[in-house]
C-alpha cells in the first residue's frame, strides 16, 4: 500500500504542481506589477500616492464580492473550464491598463477613475482563482500532504517577484509605437495569462477518477483515500454552506488571513517605491525588490515541510506571523537602506510561509461544497485588507512624507493575527487518523 501511495502522489505532484505554479506565477505577476508601473505611471496619469493606493486596493473589493460565487461556480462547472475563464478575462483586463489615458478620453472619465474601474474589474475577473486552486488541491491530495503542496503552489508568489521584479524593472526602459515603459509592462505581462488559459483547458483534470494519466489501480486508491477522509470529517462535523460561512473558526481564520494580507499587500505594492528611494535605477530597483522573496521562498518550503511533519499548524502560523510583524514593523524604525531591506527580508519569510501553513487548518474541518464556500469566504474576507493595506500606506505616506507609520501599523496587524492563530481550536486528529499510521506517529 505504501508503494502505491508513493507512486501515485509522485505522479500527481509532477503532473499538477509545476503547471499550477506557472498559473499562479502569471496571476500574481498581473496582480502586483502595478507596483512597478507606478514608478512611471503615477506621473504620466497624474495620480497621487493616496489615489494609487486606493486604486491598487479596489482590486480586493470586487475580489471579495465575487469570491464565494466564483468558487461555487468552480465546484459546479469543474476546475478546468472555470480556471481557464478566470485566466482569460484577467489577462485581457490587465492588458487594458496600458491604455488608461485613451480609455479615459473615449469615456469622458478622468484618468484616476479609469484606473479605479480597471482595478475593480481586474479583481472581479480574478475572483475565485486562488481559493479555487486551494479547493482543487483538496480533491487531489490527502491531508498529510497539503501544507507542502500549498507551499509548492505558493512558491509562485516569491518566484513571480524574484523573476518578475527584475523583468518589470527592465521593461520600464522599453519605449516604442507611442507607448512608454509602464504601458509595455502591462501588455507584455498580460500575454502569458491568456496563453495559459488555453493550456488549462487542455491539461487539467477535474477529479482523480478522470485521470487517464494514472493507472486504474492508482485512480481507485487516490479517489478512495480522498473519499474516506471526507467521510471521517463529515462524521465528526457536517457543514452546510450556511454553517460553513458563519462558523466561528471560519471567521477567525478569515481575520487571521486579513491581518496577514494587510502586511503582505501593504508592503508589496509600495516595495518598488521604498527601494527606489534608496537611489537605485529602475533595473537595480527590480533586483533589490526581488531579494526579500528569495528568503520568503526558502522559509515557505522549510516551514511547510515541518508543519506537515509535526501537524502543529497553529504554532507554525503564529511563528510566521511574528516574523512578519518583526520584519515589517522593524523596517519602519530604521533609516539605513541595508537595515530596511534586511528587515523586509525577515518579514517576507513570515509573509510567504504563512499561507501554506495556514490553509491546511480550514481544510481539516471543511469538506465538499462547504469547503469551496468556506475557503472562498476566508480568502475573500482576508483579502479585504488588500484594499485597506495599500490605501493606508499611501494615505500615511502623503500625510507624513515617509513609510514609517504605515510599516508600524502593518507590523502590528501581523502580530495580532499571530496571537489569534494560537486561540484557534482545530481537531488535528482528523488529519492524522485519516492520513494513516505514518502521520499519526508524527503527532
Amino acid at each position: 500500500m505504501q508503494d502505491i501511495e508513493t507512486t501515485t502522489i509522485r505522479k500527481v505532484m509532477w503532473r499538477l504542481m509545476p503547471f499550477l505554479v506557472v498559473c499562479y506565477f502569471v496571476a500574481y505577476l498581473d496582480r502586483v506589477n502595478v507596483g512597478f508601473a507606478k514608478l512611471q505611471m503615477n506621473s504620466a496619469l497624474g495620480l497621487s500616492e493616496a489615489a494609487y493606493g486606493l486604486g491598487a486596493g479596489l482590486f480586493f473589493i470586487s475580489y471579495f464580492l465575487l469570491e464565494v460565487p466564483s468558487n461555487l461556480a468552480l465546484d459546479r462547472f469543474g476546475a478546468r473550464l472555470w480556471i481557464a475563464r478566470i485566466m482569460f478575462t484577467w489577462g485581457l483586463i490587465s492588458g487594458l491598463f496600458a491604455f488608461v489615458e485613451p480609455i479615459a478620453q473615449w469615456t469622458g472619465l478622468s484618468n484616476e477613475w479609469t484606473f479605479y474601474i480597471l482595478r475593480f474589474l481586474l479583481g472581479a475577473a480574478e475572483a475565485g482563482f486562488f481559493p479555487g486552486i486551494i479547493f482543487y488541491l483538496t480533491l487531489w491530495f490527502p491531508s498529510v500532504y497539503r501544507a507542502r503542496v500549498v507551499a509548492l503552489f505558493m512558491l509562485a508568489i516569491p518566484f513571480s517577484s524574484i523573476v518578475g521584479a527584475p523583468v518589470s524593472g527592465a521593461l520600464l526602459n522599453i519605449t516604442g509605437w507611442g507607448l512608454d515603459g509602464w504601458q509595455w509592462l502591462f501588455i507584455i505581462e498580460a500575454i502569458p495569462s491568456i496563453l495559459m488559459a488555453i493550456a488549462v483547458v487542455v491539461f487539467l483534470t477535474d477529479y482523480p477518477a478522470q485521470a487517464t494519466w494514472l493507472t486504474p489501480e492508482e485512480r481507485r486508491w487516490l479517489q478512495t483515500r480522498i473519499d474516506e477522509e471526507n467521510r471521517q470529517k463529515q462524521a465528526a462535523e457536517h457543514f452546510s454552506i450556511g454553517r460553513a460561512m458563519s462558523d466561528p473558526r471560519v471567521l477567525a481564520c478569515a481575520f487571521i488571513y486579513f491581518c496577514l494580507n494587510a502586511a503582505s499587500y501593504g508592503v508589496a505594492f509600495f516595495l518598488p517605491t521604498i527601494v527606489k528611494g534608496f537611489g537605485a535605477t529602475n533595473f537595480q530597483t527590480g533586483l533589490l525588490a526581488a531579494l526579500p522573496f528569495v528568503f520568503g521562498a526558502i522559509g515557505m518550503v522549510l516551514l511547510g515541510r515541518n508543519s506537515d511533519r509535526t501537524l502543529k499548524r497553529r504554532e507554525h502560523v503564529c511563528f510566521a506571523m511574528v516574523l512578519a510583524a518583526i520584519g515589517v514593523g522593524g523596517a519602519g524604525l530604521v533609516d539605513t537602506p541595508v537595515m530596511i531591506l534586511g528587515l523586509l527580508c525577515l518579514g517576507q519569510i513570515g509573509v510567504s510561509a504563512m499561507p501554506p501553513l495556514f490553509w491546511p487548518i480550514p481544510s481539516a474541518f471543511l469538506t465538499g461544497t462547504s469547503a469551496a464556500a468556506g475557503i472562498a469566504a476566508i480568502n475573500s474576507i482576508g483579502n479585504l485588507s488588500g484594499f485597506a493595506g495599500p490605501y493606508v500606506m499611501g494615505y500615511l505616506k502623503d500625510a507624513t512624507g515617509n513609510f514609517t507609520a504605515g510599516l508600524l501599523l502593518l507590523g502590528g496587524c501581523a502580530l495580532v493575527g499571530g496571537i489569534t492563530a494560537m486561540l484557534l481550536r482545530v481537531n488535528t486528529r482528523l488529519e492524522s487518523t485519516a492520513s494513516g499510521p505514518r502521520a499519526a506517529a508524527a503527532e
